[in-house]
């Protein structure tokens, strides 16, 4: 235990800079754009010289590159910060959003893991079979498939043709437990306001997942093969336990690399988020940073990318926390 609290510690101690260091990067390139963002903020050509004065002073736009990101980070840390395009506090816009996104990133990882993971077992058990081509095959076509014209094609399918899906609205219920509606639906058993949002996000949530159920289905049937041919599975067919408890051991033996690749696959199904989003009409982060990125709003997207790096490594943290429950021989 004192090797996990000084892991943890030490993880801890990372997450700053980590955060200090992807926020600096967007805003050095933001900063380098040969624009001027306060004539863009208050009008274009021909905004008024007085307000963009103003904009200059408000947002400290003449300061050196580290006096404007230490004057952005600080207004982000204190719930400061306003946006110029939409003048709203950027934590208060991101709030609103989250929600949107979080549900779409759930409903994809449920994908990912209820498909991605059965597929790679059944491709590891039926090894250089039919099954284990065509698994390999639909792994190698969630890889390669654009999102957008995947995207495209089952909205023809499901919405246009069969009619099973709807594109417009986003279900929320009359009641808040926890501010995301799929999760406060469940607490609450709204069965009719579960289906709802299932209906609107089930499709999104696919498209979300499709490249991560390819990888995943890759990762689980590598990592199954490698713990089958491994000398503890020698030693427990020697022993005759049955094939049922040494596919069990197989298994949680195998799922070490797989946890990894499932944390970074949650933290990459919010970086994926805005091209989805956008497909779909979802309000969510992504929606909200593509929009920062096209009318210049660099302080909204720097907001933004510190509030999904912030979950991203929170994601990896549990994950590595995790190692030590599924693998006892994981030391820190």
């Amino acid at each position: 235990m004192a090797e996990l609290k000084r892991f943890l510690v030490r993880r801890l101690l990372t997450f700053i800079p980590t955060l200090i260091g992807v926020t600096f990067i967007v805003f050095v390139i933001a900063a380098v754009i040969p624009t001027d963002p306060a004539r863009m903020w208050a009008g274009g050509e021909k905004a008024n010289p007085k307000v963009i004065e103003q904009l200059e002073k408000e947002y400290h736009l003449k300061g050196s590159i580290l006096e404007r990101y230490y004057f952005i980070m600080y207004k982000l840390f204190t719930n400061q910060m306003v946006s110029p395009v939409t003048h709203h506090y950027i934590w208060d816009d991101l709030a609103k959003r989250f929600p949107v996104t979080i549900q779409l990133t759930l409903i994809a990882f449920i994908y990912i893991v209820l498909i991605g993971i059965p597929l790679g077992i059944i491709a590891a058990l039926k090894r250089d079979t039919w099954v284990d081509t065509a698994v390999r095959i639909f792994a190698l076509i969630g890889v390669s498939t654009p999102v957008f014209w995947l995207a495209y094609l089952l909205i023809f399918l499901f919405f246009t043709q069969l009619g099973w899906i709807t594109l417009a609205g986003t279900p929320k219920p009359d009641y808040s437990i926890t501010g995301v509606p799929l999760i406060d639906s469940i607490l609450h058993l709204d069965f009719p306001m579960l289906a709802q949002i299932l209906q609107r996000y089930s499709l999104p949530g696919f498209i979300l997942g499709f490249m991560g159920i390819g990888i995943t289905a890759r990762i689980v049937r590598n990592s199954f093969l490698d713990a089958i041919s491994a000398d503890f599975t020698e030693f427990a067919h020697a022993r005759g336990l049955k094939k049922m408890r040494i596919y069990k051991h197989i298994l949680r033996n195998a799922l070490v690399p797989v946890i990894t690749v499932l944390g970074l696959q949650f933290g990459g199904l919010l970086g994926g988020a805005p091209i989805t989003e956008r497909v779909f009409g979802l309000p969510g982060l992504g929606s909200y940073m593509l929009q920062a990125i096209n009318q210049f709003d660099y302080l909204a997207l720097i907001g933004a990318v510190f509030f999904v790096s912030l979950i991203y490594l929170t994601a990896n943290f549990i994950v590595d926390i995790l190692y030590a429950f599924i693998d006892p021989r994981v030391r820190y």
